[in-house]
């Protein structure tokens, strides 16, 4: 609670916890009677309001994307998503949206529509897994999925529409084209022009104040910053050193969501002319 009248601020990580927050805050105020007992009493009855909420958000996205088969461990996972966004969009809506755009690209080009559909509904569903899960999303939800049986064509899709494993199938491209589309459309994300700009500007900024270091590129909306260093004053250990020492850096300056891959590279030219 701060200075801005008639507003409780709930902050929290977690997405679903938040909810579950903000419906006991509701209905407490709603009820006048706040002490201990009641305000247990109404935290259960808001978190099995939230979990039947979770539950029915998963049933309907799958419904609405037309995938079948999903456990009911993969469908409550599935559900969390709806609170959860990503530049304002919401997640939940922006995977349904992914399972349309990839059946639809499927289909013109003549790949598998079942399987670019169904990577493409679950390809976020790492974002919704819990801190027990270390990793980029795309590679925990890969990891979460073989647990629950899902075949690995889709798993494939799932790891790599982040490029954080090699894209080895066509329909795992697809993925990756439908999430560029929906996360890319106008309207889409709210970030402004100013910030992502600054954001890119801050990464290529603190890559290049480390010696050695010829250019830089912040690639992939900001996900990946790439170095070439000059390959006369950085040796191979030292390229390692460097990409440590940049990570440290950005997660000490800047704040930003998800993971930045930093990646060095040192090549080595040597050229003769024949005579």
């Amino acid at each position: 609670i701060d200075d801005t009248p008639e507003a409780v601020v709930i902050s929290c990580f977690d997405p679903v916890r938040r909810e579950v927050a903000r419906l006991t805050l509701m209905n407490l105020m709603l009820d006048g009677r706040i002490h201990p007992s009641r305000i247990e009493e109404l935290h259960e009855k808001a978190s099995a309001e939230v979990e039947r909420m979770v539950r029915e958000a998963g049933e309907k996205a799958a419904e609405r994307a037309n995938v079948s088969g999903l456990t009911p461990k993969t469908v409550e996972t599935l559900g969390r998503l709806r609170f959860r966004t990503s530049y304002a969009q919401n997640v939940l809506d922006h995977s349904v949206e992914v399972a349309r755009l990839a059946e639809n690209l499927a289909y013109e080009l003549g790949l598998n529509a079942e399987i670019a559909k169904r990577a493409g509904l679950l390809h976020d569903i790492g974002k919704a897994l819990g801190p027990e899960w270390e990793g980029p999303h795309a590679v925990t939800g890969m990891d979460f999925l073989r647990t629950q049986g899902e075949k690995e064509p889709v798993l494939l899709a799932v790891g790599a529409h982040h490029n954080d494993i090699e894209p080895t199938s066509a329909e795992s491209v697809l993925v990756i084209i439908a999430d560029s589309i929906s996360a890319a459309r106008p309207g889409a994300r709210r970030e402004s022009l100013e910030n992502y700009l600054k954001r890119l500007t801050s990464l290529e900024e603190i890559a290049s104040s480390f010696p050695g270091v010829d250019r830089t590129y912040a690639v992939q909306a900001g996900r990946e910053v790439r170095l070439i260093v000059k390959p006369e004053q950085v040796d191979d250990l030292g390229a390692a050193r460097l990409a440590n020492d940049v990570a440290r850096r950005i997660e000490k300056d800047l704040d930003f969501p998800g993971q930045i891959k930093v990646t060095v590279i040192r090549e080595t030219r040597t050229t003769e002319v024949a005579k």
